[in-house]
């Protein structure tokens, strides 16, 4: 599997389904962050992982803030499930009801975890619930 490009296209976002091991063995192997997103039953989740990049890779507090906060803002709009996972360096939503979006927060997450938040912004408007 080829390294993604940052930022990386939704529609490159793998699908990790029944993948998830070889993925993130993938990841690791060319040291960048992991990023997947898996089907659950009607429902997808989204993966990000920042310990594949490896020590040098650092996720500061501005980037953790911005997605606890975008995570926190899916959930209580019932955009994910309660039992999201938001740092500091793996995030992951459940619950996302459809593939698109879960592309579109991916690569969000991918992006906000190589310190561009812009597309985290698009994706999770602090002003109004997203679907």
């Amino acid at each position: 599997m080829p390294p993604l490009p940052i930022p990386c296209p939704r529609d490159l976002i793998p699908d990790a389904t029944h993948a998830f091991g070889a993925v993130y063995r993938a990841a690791r192997a060319q040291g960048v962050v992991f990023v997947a997103i898996e089907r659950e039953g009607q429902r997808w989740t989204v993966k990000a992982d920042a310990l594949t990049a490896g020590p040098g890779h650092v996720v500061d507090g501005a980037v953790n803030e911005a997605l606890r906060t975008a995570i926190v803002h899916l959930v209580r709009e019932r955009c994910a499930g309660p039992d999201a996972y938001a740092g500091p360096v793996y995030f992951m939503l459940h619950d996302v009801p459809s593939e698109e979006r879960a592309r579109e927060l991916a690569a969000a997450f991918h992006a906000a975890l190589y310190g561009d938040l812009e597309p985290l912004r698009r994706a999770v408007p602090a002003d109004g619930p997203e679907q």
